[in-house]
């Protein structure tokens, strides 16, 4: 049903059930319907209603037992008045846009059961709202998660709320402090949500005291220290998400003995040592996530076990064993990550018998052989990567192999196939020939092997003799543009001559042209600017760089033309849709939301690489709109590492002048001249908040004390049309619900990129991590008011 509730509907008496959920109704609720004192339930779920909640909600309702006003548009404060509706069991008023304090007398409504105030904007003075709910001994369910206004700390007293409680849900509230060992008084507890958080310190050990936990969520704070063996007690635990954050040691063995595991999720924290062998007991677990720590040592043998796994992710961790063949026993797995470890081997042949095989990388390992035929018959898989690696042969062709590029195989010097993915083509194989005919070739062969191992070794001996010690240089060992040379002679006729025709771009150290070669190729030449100083240092550093890193979201060279004296320049990718400074702020384009949330998610899979992904850790410095440039697929590849540092191994940061462009730049870079990886986390965050207001951070509105970063702080708390682009916003309902809720939680990761003290910032790897999960729930939210649609 559409349009707006009647205002008549307030005239009906002795009416004991309003139930309108599930609709599209919007406009205001009537007052009037909250004065029909009859009234047991009022139900207006999931519609697009928007008024204020008057403020004397619950003085006229002495009957009412349920209140449910979740997922609507609702504004105004909370009403003080609502602890008057005594009789009150249920109330949601959860995904709204409520904001002021959560009312401190919610303890007189003591028949309260379900208490849903998530994702609001809600407040709470060191989170006294609780002190009120343990007069409510009836609480079973309490939800405030998605607030993220509350802060404080999680007060002791929350081991006094009602020993009927099952449901304890505070998910992104910035929570700071450590976790209460008061919890494990809430005996009952079968889910406890409190990830997305800035908790500190260790998980208490009381923790075992909460028998019946099915669910336990910390996921995305800074807790530290061990797993507690405490947990392996807790036998009807099925999804236990640690997440990102510090946690570090061994993994226990004891988990192993939890069979009611369903999700263990483990991910970028600091665990070292080996898989224990005891986790393949787990054979009921579903998804298992052990990615971005530091295990070594070999994968289980007895991988096979988890037949019912549908994802496993354990890329970016330095296992260094074979894959066991025993995979193939894997039927249902979905989603397999194995990139950037020390695997050696080939690839099994019995990956080909994973046919639920959706994402399977392999990239970053040292993998030997050829890729698999057998891999042909995965008929779903939409993602294959086993680029860096040692592979050597034919790729194969048939199945899904005709979908990819070739990222999927780039770093592996031996393959060979189809021209479009830019290999060797594969020599063909000579026919069989008699048995006679082999043995003249094999003894032809080996006369001529002969022949020239003695000519060899003369010519060794007599080089030997005059040969000079000399090492080779950097060039002499990984030539630039390997695969492709190009002449100045080509780059000026490529140009129309340099024309300003073709020029893309103007900046400090150089001119950026549009090439086209004779053969159709079109390439983005820079020509440095070698009369101005510091030109010549940005030519060698961007060199050094892109020489030694390789990555999809990075621009890729593919030659170099210098001379000593008057000229040089670096060929590059070409990017036909420009740089996203241009394409974000041209009045013919626009962006939606899961546009910009992928554009995000590509630079910062480039920055994590260039911080975490090489044994020198790299430093952009100049991170900002115009260095990103978007493919023909609108894929975001980072560019100009002119001024880029690299760190040695032991170093964390270095001293140094930078020229970084204000507005992008960290306070650490100005005060100090101190280059980290967290100073680009500081322009990541930054960007991510110029990407969601589409406002630069030099802005006209923004001059002496105000900047984009404390627009953005002090708005975030106000209904967020204030501060995201009005483009993001123009869809209806709950679609645009869906995207202000995405908006908001960047905005959030933003600010906690860009704190003003480098260590308190988090790392690109957390970045990621946290940019991933807000684009699934967003598609899952999409997909959901798609759904409903329909019906």
């Amino acid at each position: 049903m559409v349009g707006t509730i009647p205002r008549e509907i307030g005239n009906l008496k002795n009416l004991e059930r309003l139930q309108l959920g599930i609709n599209n109704f919007g406009g205001p609720i009537p007052p009037a319907v909250f004065n029909i004192s009859t009234l047991l339930i009022i139900d207006f779920t999931s519609n697009r209603l928007s008024s204020h909640l008057p403020s004397s909600l619950g003085l006229w309702l002495p009957n009412l037992e349920k209140l449910y006003i979740g997922e609507n548009q609702c504004t105004g404060p909370f009403p003080m008045s609502i602890s008057n509706a005594s009789q009150l069991t249920d109330l949601d008023i959860s995904t709204n846009y409520i904001s002021g304090s959560i009312p401190e007398n919610l303890g007189n409504l003591r028949n309260l059961k379900w208490l849903n105030l998530a994702g609001n904007n809600l407040t709470s003075s060191r989170m006294s709202f609780l002190s009120s709910l343990t007069n409510c001994r009836d609480l079973e369910s309490l939800f405030f998660d998605g607030n993220p206004l509350i802060g404080g700390k999680l007060p002791g007293l929350v081991g006094n709320l009602s020993g009927s409680l099952v449901v304890f849900s505070a998910f992104a509230c910035n929570i700071r402090g450590s976790i209460p060992g008061e919890i494990g008084n809430l005996s009952h507890l079968i889910n406890i949500q409190l990830g997305r958080n800035k908790l500190t310190g260790r998980i208490p050990a009381t923790i075992r005291a909460l028998k019946e936990l099915q669910s336990a969520s910390l996921m995305e704070n800074k807790l530290e220290g061990f797993i507690p063996t405490e947990l392996c007690h807790l036998n009807n635990l099925a999804n236990l998400d640690l997440t990102s954050n510090k946690l570090s040691g061994s993994i226990h063995a004891c988990l192993g003995n939890l069979i009611s595991l369903r999700n263990l999720l483990l991910g970028s924290n600091m665990f070292s040592s080996s898989i224990p062998s005891t986790l393949t007991r787990l054979t009921d677990l579903l998804i298992l996530n052990l990615s971005s720590n530091s295990l070594s040592g070999p994968l289980p043998n007895d991988i096979g076990k988890w037949k019912v796994l549908t994802s496993m992710d354990l890329a970016n961790n330095i296992f260094s064993s074979n894959i066991p063949t025993g995979v193939a026993d894997l039927r249902d797995l979905a989603q397999f990550f194995l990139s950037n470890n020390r695997l050696t081997g080939f690839i099994p042949e019995s990956i080909g018998d994973m046919l639920s095989l959706e994402f399977l990388d392999l990239s970053r390992n040292n993998l030997s052989g050829e890729i698999p035929k057998s891999l042909e018959k995965l008929s779903h898989l939409r993602y294959f990567n086993v680029s860096f690696n040692r592979l050597q042969g034919e790729i194969p062709k048939g199945g899904s192999f005709g979908n990819y590029s070739i990222e999927s195989f780039m770093g592996n010097e031996a393959l060979c196939g189809a021209p479009q993915l830019h290999v060797p083509r594969c020599k063909s194989k000579p026919l069989k020939n008699s048995k006679a005919r082999t043995k003249l070739i094999i003894y032809v062969a080996l006369s001529i092997a002969c022949t020239l191992l003695v000519a060899t070794l003369i010519f060794i001996i007599l080089r030997s003799k005059k040969r000079k010690d000399k090492l080779p240089s950097q060039e002499d060992v990984l030539p630039l543009g390997s695969w492709r040379r190009i002449s100045y002679h080509e780059l000026h006729q490529a140009t129309d001559r340099f024309s300003e025709t073709r020029l893309l771009g103007n900046g400090s150290y150089d001119f950026v042209y549009q090439g086209i070669l004779s053969d159709g190729m079109t390439f983005a030449v820079k020509v440095f600017k070698l009369e101005s100083e510091g030109a010549l240092k940005s030519f060698d550093v961007e060199c050094e760089v892109l020489r030694n890193t390789r990555h999809r979201n990075l621009v890729k060279i593919i030659s170099s033309c210098s001379n000593d004296l008057d000229f040089k320049a670096l060929v590059l990718e070409f990017m036909p849709n420009g740089s996203l400074d241009k394409w974000f702020y041209s009045n013919n384009h626009s962006f939606d939301i899961l546009q910009r949330v992928n554009i995000m998610i590509d630079v910062a899979y480039a920055l994590e690489y260039l911080h975490h992904g090489n044994s020198t850790p790299i430093v952009h410095c100049d991170l900002k709109p115009s260095n990103v440039l978007l493919d023909e697929n609108m894929v975001a590849h980072l560019s100009d590492f002119g001024i880029a540092k690299l760190l040695c191994n032991d170093d964390s940061m270095i001293q140094t002048m930078t020229m970084a462009t204000v507005g992008y730049m960290a306070p650490e870079y100005g005060n100090e001249g101190i280059v980290s990886t967290k100073g680009d986390v500081y322009s990541f965050g930054i960007l991510m908040m110029e990407i969601i207001t589409r406002k630069k951070p030099t802005d006209e509105m923004f001059g002496g004390e105000r900047s984009l970063k404390g627009w953005v702080k002090e708005s975030i708390s106000s209904p967020l049309n204030q501060v995201v682009d009005i483009d993001l916003l123009s869809n209806v309902g709950r679609e645009c619900s869906a995207a202000k809720d995405c908006a908001l939680s960047i905005l959030q990761v933003g600010l906690e990129c860009s704190t003003e003290l480098p260590d308190e910032r988090i790392d690109m790897k957390e970045v990621v991590t946290k940019l991933k999960k807000i684009k699934a729930k967003l598609l899952k939210d999409t997909e959901r008011v798609r759904q409903r649609g329909r019906f």
